[in-house]
């Protein structure tokens, strides 16, 4: 046993080569840093350590091993220091074209991140980066925003874990999520036990009465949070959203005003953007703020629909359109955003909703008739409240990564105590293979989901408030559609008790759905990250997109791939281009291309999601965590499924291949739409 310069403590599975005695030598533990001593009774490992493990012999397409080779004692490296090449060269002569390129690009990042300590990540004095999904639309690895992975101080980990435990004791014991769901709302002893805990100021600084947490810290009480689907609405309304605008873009006077009240929960808030004519274009509201003549007030009229939280809320964030005098001296409308108090008068609500899941948390139409509002409960600036709302919106989505996790990994304890008690033919369920096949894709799903909420937290928790609006936003997608498919394969599993409402899986596949359409449809996302990517390398590739726009398309293309090309040091076919250096012909309205759209983010959602795996069991091994191969394994699964199914994605983005199906879908879409029916013969008709 003995303690690395780090203070890691590590077991050895075989001597160390330090000894026990060896004074400053290096240690077994081949993290390239000097080992000490530890008296006997010095603590324990988490497990053995691993980083030296350098794999040799073939590796598939993806770059991971099934398994672990024997742990060896490896020469000292020091950090940022190239070791052998010999799994480079391997995985270079393995790889082919496409993700293959990349996937040997994140091979490369995962062996270097395995020969640097993997410490706690250095505060920065600078703004990093903060593009690294934004990168990859140029075929740009920026490894060093994602290797090693985010790490936490020793305080944070200390203090979160205090607020573990009684959260999860109240949720355990207090919370009745059956009742909860019957009942169609959250009884008032628990708002209060979530208002003791201090739940309702996670994230609001300590200086305004909140617990001040970083959004790794966050993440973490929204694995518990999410265990019933109406409190974790509550909550995520009230200060993911509601409260939010004046947490990022408030003064300090409205802060000091109203951020202490939303702390402690005596004040909840909501956030009121959508409209009956404007639900994903929320560009397109009508509820309007007129300036009083005085110029002292707005007036604000309009209604809002499906407002979370609409019914309990005395503080609102609304927004509603303005007139505001351009540089022209024209009168234009603009979006602005408002703080109002329901104290403000003209302020109404109607009946809950009778919801399909969520069935506990308010929802409500919110109407708003000749309600005074002064100038200073403007958010930001007159006619900046679209922008206001996106950023709302975009920092908030990564949560839903950690809460999807944290409900499925409940989810499988649960089903996987059935499957191993539970006999047919006599045999338990657990032996046999198309159930241990669900079991598997629920584990691999709830890692992946977990590495990318936390890596994506990581990152915003860096000084210089990075974007990672395309981060989160790939969070979301990814955790939303992969916690509705794991409900509904444990659902499955338990057959027909599954489906009773004597048992929570029901109420959670009903729970789950909601994660699919709120916050922005995983729809309007995709496009939102395939644009926001094109977007990013267009402004690096100025004068290549004027030619794709004068129709010069294979011109601008061929530079275009040589420059992604160049940055990977190797030969790339991202699909946006095919053999002949061609895209789809179509690529001067792409805007309107919206199956080409869904492909490329569907791409880039599966590299940033094998990125984080990657860079998380790298981490698992390096300091020896408990149970690491185990992660290497799941993401070994995920990786070569999202490598097989990239390449697939990539083939349909070529025009012409035959696995794009593009103008075969719109026409029998368009035919349906046009008869507004299925007008296919009944197979019982006939012409005689």
């Amino acid at each position: 046993m003995h303690r690395c310069t780090r203070g890691a403590v590590v077991r050895p599975l075989t001597p160390c080569p330090a000894g026990a005695g060896a004074g400053s030598q290096p240690c077994g533990c081949d993290r390239g840093h000097g080992g000490r001593p530890v008296a006997a009774g010095g603590g324990g490992g988490a497990g053995p350590p691993a980083a030296g493990r350098v794999p040799s012999g073939p590796l598939p397409p993806h770059g991971l091993r099934t398994s672990a080779p024997p742990l060896r004692a490896a020469p000292r490296r020091l950090p940022g220091r190239a070791g052998p090449g010999r799994a480079g060269a391997e995985a270079r002569r393995a790889g082919g074209r496409g993700v293959a390129a990349m996937s040997g690009l994140l091979l490369r990042a995962l062996r270097s991140a395995l020969r640097v300590p993997a410490a706690a990540r250095p505060l920065r004095t600078a703004a990093p980066c903060a593009a690294f999904a934004k990168e990859l639309f140029r075929g740009a690895l920026s490894k060093e925003e994602v290797f090693p992975y985010p790490e936490i101080s020793n305080e944070e980990l200390q203090e979160i874990n205090q607020f573990v435990g009684p959260v999860e004791k109240f949720f355990t014991e207090e919370v009745d999520s059956k009742k909860i769901d019957q009942d169609a709302k959250i009884p008032p002893e628990t708002l209060k036990g979530l208002r003791d805990l201090g739940l309702f100021g996670m994230q609001i600084p300590e200086e305004y009465g909140g617990l001040g947490l970083s959004n790794t810290m966050y993440a973490r009480l929204g694995e518990i949070t999410s265990l019933d689907g109406s409190i974790a609405v509550t909550l995520a309304a009230h200060q993911a959203i509601g409260l939010k605008g004046i947490l990022i873009a408030g003064t300090d006077e409205q802060k000091a005003k109203y951020l202490p009240k939303l702390a402690s929960g005596e004040h909840i808030a909501a956030f009121c953007l959508t409209e009956p004519g404007s639900g994903s274009d929320a560009a397109s509201i009508q509820t309007r703020a007129t300036l009083s003549e005085d110029g002292k007030h707005f007036l604000l009229n309009g209604s809002k629909v499906w407002i979370s939280n609409g019914g309990l809320a005395s503080i609102f964030t609304v927004f509603a359109r303005t007139e505001v005098v351009d540089k022209d001296g024209q009168v234009k409308d603009k979006i602005t955003a408002f703080i109002v108090e329901r104290d403000f008068g003209g302020v109404t609500h109607g009946k809950p909703e009778d919801k399909l899941g969520i069935r506990g948390s308010n929802t409500c139409e919110v109407h708003f008739e000749n309600t005074k509002v002064p100038i200073e409960n403007v958010i930001g600036e007159v006619g900046g409240g679209f922008k206001v709302a996106m950023n709302i919106l975009n920092s908030g989505r990564f949560s839903m990564g950690s809460a999807s996790a944290g409900m499925i990994k409940k989810l499988i304890e649960m089903t996987a105590e059935y499957a191993c008690t539970r006999k047919q033919f006599n045999k338990k369920l657990s032996e046999f293979g198309l159930i241990q096949e669900k079991f598997c894709f629920m584990a691999v799903k709830a890692y992946v989901m977990e590495s990318m909420a936390y890596l994506t937290a990581g990152m915003m928790d860096r000084p210089g408030f990075p974007d990672c609006s395309v981060e989160a936003a790939m969070v979301k997608v990814f955790s939303s559609e992969g916690a509705w498919a794991c409900v509904s394969e444990a659902l499955q599993i338990l057959g027909g008790l599954g489906y009773m409402k004597d048992y929570p899986y029901e109420r959670f596949l009903r729970d789950t759905r909601i994660l699919l359409i709120f916050e922005g449809t995983n729809e309007i996302l995709r496009l939102y990250i395939a644009l926001t990517g094109m977007q990013y390398a267009g402004k690096i590739l100025t004068e290549k997109i004027k030619e794709i726009k004068k129709g010069n398309v294979g011109v601008a293309l061929e530079e275009f791939l040589n420059k992604l090309r160049d940055s990977m040091g190797r030969k790339v076919d991202f699909g946006l281009a095919g053999d002949r250096g061609l895209v789809h012909p179509s690529l001067q309205t792409i805007v309107d291309e919206q199956l080409v759209l869904k492909r490329v983010a569907d791409v880039v959602i599966n590299l940033y999601a094998m990125t984080a795996t990657i860079s998380r069991a790298s981490r698992s091994i390096s300091i020896g965590l408990r149970n690491h191969d185990h992660e290497v394994l799941l993401t070994n699964i995920f990786c070569t499924e999202a490598y097989f199914k990239n390449n697939y994605t990539m083939a349909q983005l070529q025009k012409y291949a035959e696995e794009n199906l593009d103008d075969c879908i719109k026409k029998a879409a368009k035919h349906v739409l046009e008869k507004r029916a299925y007008t296919c013969s009944h197979p019982l008709d006939r012409t005689f």
